[in-house]
């Protein structure tokens, strides 16, 4: 199982971006999926989760500005981030929430930065 996150890049503030995760080597209809982020000297933190149903979940406020949806028929995570911030400069993650043998996977990121 491969986990590759991709769209990100520089954007001014208030712009957006739509990061995309299509894990190859499972079935994506049976995952549930989350977005992390890790900004500079942090820790990795969870953005949002949904559910293999589509039930969503959204950390602190980042529900105002960011979406998380799926598409199982193109086997892809997407990740719509609106208003961008300067403190939401990180790396971005996809990663599978369920199956505990593979919640140990952490693909490659990419890389969003918010700046002027």
């Amino acid at each position: 199982v491969q986990l590759q996150a991709s769209g990100g890049g520089l954007v001014q503030p208030g712009g957006s971006l739509r990061l995309a995760c299509a894990p190859s080597g499972i079935i994506f209809s049976i995952l549930d999926m989350g977005w992390y982020r890790q900004a500079p000297g942090k820790e990795r933190e969870l953005v949002a989760v949904i559910l293999k149903g589509g039930d969503t979940t959204y950390v602190g406020s980042l529900k105002t500005r960011f979406t998380i949806s799926r598409d199982n028929a193109k086997n892809t995570l997407y990740l719509q981030m609106n208003s961008l911030k300067p403190e939401d400069t990180a790396i971005y993650y996809c990663h599978i929430e369920n199956f505990p043998n593979l919640r140990r996977i952490w693909g490659e990121g990419t890389q969003v930065t918010v700046s002027s």
